[in-house]
């Protein structure tokens, strides 16, 4: 009886971040706030964001990172807090591949962990790997689109749902059919 008061409390709450119920309280964080791609001259090839930022302060966010991540050596880690953000980056290649996490207003510190978000890089990296071949810069720009694609069957609303290559390029794989299967019809 009480609990069905709890979860009819609950329901009736349009947006909530956090949820009770049996005395274990689950809070919802936002792991990833966006997700850039950049080649070595500092050019932004694809841009993901899954929290609202203004045009002119994202601007001005991703020349900032994008300069920090170019100018550190190899030789430096991986991660680095930059205006509340946790960002991981890794280069691939001519591309580096940049993911910022930032805590949600209740944390005081960033929970995420930089090695899985460096693994999930890899994961990205692969999954475009088995797409493309070998992924590079081009790709990314006469394909946009698909990119785009594969990065949403990945990361939905900043969250990482799937990580299994088959999984995220069987979408891809159909709609290519599908695209060969109608010009065929009209040649």
């Amino acid at each position: 009886q009480e609990e069905r008061r709890r979860l009819k409390e609950l329901s009736s709450i349009p947006i909530s971040l956090s949820l009770s119920l049996r005395s274990t309280t689950i809070q919802y964080t936002m792991p990833i706030s966006f997700l850039l791609m950049v080649n070595k001259q500092g050019q932004t090839r694809l841009s993901s964001y899954y929290e609202w930022i203004s045009m002119a302060e994202r601007t001005a966010l991703e020349s900032e990172i994008i300069r920090k991540c170019l100018s550190r050596s190899e030789l430096q880690c991986s991660f680095l807090e930059y205006r509340g953000y946790k960002v991981v980056y890794r280069r691939y290649a001519s591309l580096f591949f940049i993911i910022g996490t930032k805590p949600s207003p209740q944390e005081v510190e960033n929970p995420e962990n930089e090695l899985g978000m460096l693994e999930f890089i890899h994961a990205l990296v692969e999954t475009m790997d088995k797409w493309a071949g070998s992924i590079c810069e081009l790709d990314i720009m006469y394909q946009l689109e698909q990119v785009h694609f594969l990065v949403d069957e990945m990361i939905q609303n900043g969250f990482i749902v799937e990580t299994n290559k088959g999984n995220v390029l069987r979408p891809l794989d159909l709609m290519e059919r599908e695209s060969q299967k109608a010009e065929s019809i009209y040649r």
